[in-house]
Formats: C-alpha cells, structure tokens, sequence
C-alpha cells in the first residue's frame, strides 16, 4: 500500500472513531438524574448513589452513564428538565432533592421507571398507589423527614431547659407547608412550648425573620425541612451564629458548617439505597414490584464549638445519644 493510500485510510478511521465510541456508549443504559438543588450541596449523596449503583455491578462510564440534571434551587426548571429526559429517552429516571422533583417526572412519563427519594409521603402527593404496593412505573425510598418535627422541638426543649418560645422557618410555597406547621403547633403544645412561625420564601427574608425573632425574645429556632434552606444552609448558619440563636437542622452538613445540631434521618444512606433500586431495574425488576423503602436510622449531630460559643451546655445526655460530636 503506497504511503498516500495509508494516510487517507487513516483519516477516515480518525474521523470515524468518535462515531464509532458514540455507537458503543449508545448501547449502554443511561440513568437520568433529576434534582431540584446543585451539585455542591448533594455532591456526598450523589457519591452514595453511584456507591448503591456500584454494589450491584454498574460503574458509571464504564457500563452505565448517568446524566445529571441540576434544577440550583429553581423549582419552575423542573418539569422542563423532566421532559428533557423523556425526550431523549433514559432508561431509568431518578429524582431527588425536592418533592416537586419527583411530581415533575411523574407528570412526564407513565412508562420510564422512576426511582425517587423524598421527605415527603409518596401516597398523599400521588406518587405512588401504596408503600407496599406501589404499582405503576414509580417507586423509591421515603424517608418521611416531616415527621420528625416534633423530635426536633424535644431537643431544643433539652439543650435550652428554659426555653417557652420556639421559632420555626417555614417555606410557605413548600407543598408541605400547611401540614408540617399544623404538626409543629401540636407538638409544641405537647412540649408546653409556643411557637412562632417565621414565613421564609426567599434569600432576603432571612435576615428579618432572625431579627424578629430576637426582638420576641425567641429562646431556639427550628428549620423545617425544605430544600430551599437546605441550599441556603450557609446563611442559615451565618445568621443563627450572628445573632447566637441557638438553632436545629434537617441536616449534618449544617452542623458541619458550623451550626449547633441536626436530627434526621441518613439521607446519604437514602441515596445509596436508590442507587441499589436502580440497578435491579436495570437488571429487569420492575418498579412496581418494589415497596417504598423507609429507613430506620436517624442520626443526631451535635458541634460542641458551636455550643461553647454560644454558651451552651449540652447534657451527657444528649452527648451519649449522638451519631456524632464535631468538636
């Protein structure tokens, strides 16, 4: 072969071999992944979920590819980004990171398998027809993290013994809302606490509703679970130790980044369980099949330099209970 030949031979399998690899990634299935905050605040739940996914054989990029989605906090993105992934189509959608995340996809496709994880109850917002029996092409892990406001006002009750006052940010756009303020009030009351909501729809109530707070003498604050506060954590935390309002989250991370305690539930864990859902559909379960997993364990974070600043002293009690104490 004269070396000109050779050359134009080669041009062509040059210009070919990306078609080619595209051909081959074609063939693997793609998971799409759906989530109403960023990639910074999830990135430890997004690695669980690829960590569940890896445990049952599927290596991104090497056997599956997933494709993320971001929604930054911008819930109106949501239903377009959904249809994105229909559009293309994925074999497996997954959802997260907001109820409206999960409601966007269902509204989507009643035919590609939806695994979601969500603090909310999937049988009240339609997502599935029963935990047990969820039927359809929905199914995943809930990990119900509303109910747990009634824990977090007893421990407020315990780290401040002479606290009467107790505030509680609330998203009032958050579908759950109403409920969960409902359910605050009656626990409150159980406590014989009184509670104050505090209505927190955008990054620039935050600041008055701490200033208000401390103008009513409030003794603790609450932030309910929502994923709006979640991505806002930072200045969360800022304002509470600002105004040295001692405060309770959803979330370790908060604590991590300098608040003073967190309850809930395991949400890394949630997100390696969804991993796991993925794959037996990908291996050939149906969604439907699969019950609505909710987990048991719940851990209680505490930041004890947070503590000290603020002047605290947390019980031996609450120390030994801990899943963690960051000092």
């Amino acid at each position: 072969m004269r070396r000109r030949e050779f050359l134009t031979l080669a041009g062509y399998a040059a210009a070919f071999a990306p078609l080619a690899a595209f051909g081959q990634q074609s063939t693997m299935p793609v998971i799409g992944f759906l989530n109403g905050q960023s990639s910074d605040t999830f990135a430890r739940f997004s690695a669980a979920f690829r960590q569940g996914l890896s445990e049952n054989g599927f290596a991104d990029g090497r056997n599956v590819f997933i494709e993320y989605r971001w929604a930054n906090g911008q819930i109106d993105r949501l239903p377009g980004l959904a249809a994105n992934f229909v559009d293309r189509p994925v074999n497996v959608l997954f959802t997260g990171g907001s109820l409206e995340s999960s409601l966007a996809a269902k509204a989507a496709t009643s035919t590609i398998p939806i695994v979601f994880v969500t603090g909310s109850d999937p049988v009240k917002y339609g997502l599935v027809a029963s935990l047990n029996r969820p039927g359809g092409n929905v199914t995943g892990i809930a990990f119900l993290v509303n109910e747990l406001i009634s824990k977090r006002l007893e421990l407020l009750q315990k780290l401040i013994p002479r606290a009467t006052l107790i505030g509680m940010l609330v998203n009032p756009d958050n579908p759950t809302a109403e409920r969960d303020t409902r359910n605050a009030k009656d626990a409150a009351a159980a406590l014989g606490l009184k509670l104050q909501i505090a209505d927190v729809r955008t990054e620039r109530d935050f600041e008055p509703a701490f200033a208000a707070a401390i103008k009513d003498n409030t003794a603790a604050l609450s932030v309910s679970s929502d994923p709006f506060f979640n991505s806002k954590r930072d200045i969360v935390v800022a304002l509470a130790a600002r105004y040295r309002l001692p405060t309770i989250y959803e979330l370790r991370d908060s604590v991590a980044a300098g608040g003073l305690i967190s309850y809930g539930t395991d949400v890394r864990e949630a997100y390696r369980q969804a991993g796991i859902y993925v794959a037996r559909i990908l291996k050939g379960e149906k969604p439907g099949d699969l019950p609505v997993m909710q987990p048991t364990k719940f851990e209680l974070v505490i930041n004890l330099n947070t503590a000290k600043a603020l002047g605290i002293t947390v019980p031996n009690t609450l120390l030994v209970a801990a899943d963690e104490v960051i000092e």
